[in-house]
């Protein structure tokens, strides 16, 4: 009896640090597509610090005006930098649910940073990402790939 108690606190025990480790939902790669156009803009991959905090990198950018484009009205330790590979989104917490808040995301054509929160719709196919400076918001659907 003690033998099978000691084994399922065991068990119980070495698979809470699993679960611990699990990545959050939001995690992966996402395609971004422009509110206004509705095309394609890039692929965003969402990786999960061991704090918890949420961050997003520009991986690939779709049909670009030009080769190579940097940040070149960023104002921030982004400026000049190339876009391809550049942290979007800084410092997203979970606050609920398939919720998302406290951090900001650049939009790298217009150089402005906005306090951002994200929420995954429709089963986590799709992320609603929104960023606001005072009371001017903007928001985009992101599909996961």
């Amino acid at each position: 009896m003690r033998i099978t108690l000691f084994a399922l606190l065991s068990a119980t025990l070495l698979a809470a640090p699993i679960s611990a480790l699990a990545a959050d939902p939001v995690v992966g790669r996402w395609k971004t597509v422009d509110s206004e156009t509705g095309k394609p803009k890039s692929i965003v991959e969402i990786t999960q610090a061991p704090n918890g905090a949420l961050s997003g990198h520009i991986v690939e950018l779709l049909n670009p005006s030009k080769p190579n484009p940097v940040c070149d009205k960023c104002s921030d330790d982004r400026k000049n930098k190339p876009i391809t590979g550049m942290e979007i989104i800084r410092g997203m917490k979970a606050s609920g649910s398939g919720k998302y808040a406290g951090g900001t995301i650049l939009k790298p054509d217009e150089g402005k940073v906005y306090k951002s929160k994200m929420e995954l719709v429709e089963g986590g196919k799709k992320l609603e990402v929104s960023g606001c400076i005072a009371f001017i918001c903007k928001s985009q659907t992101w599909l996961r790939q």
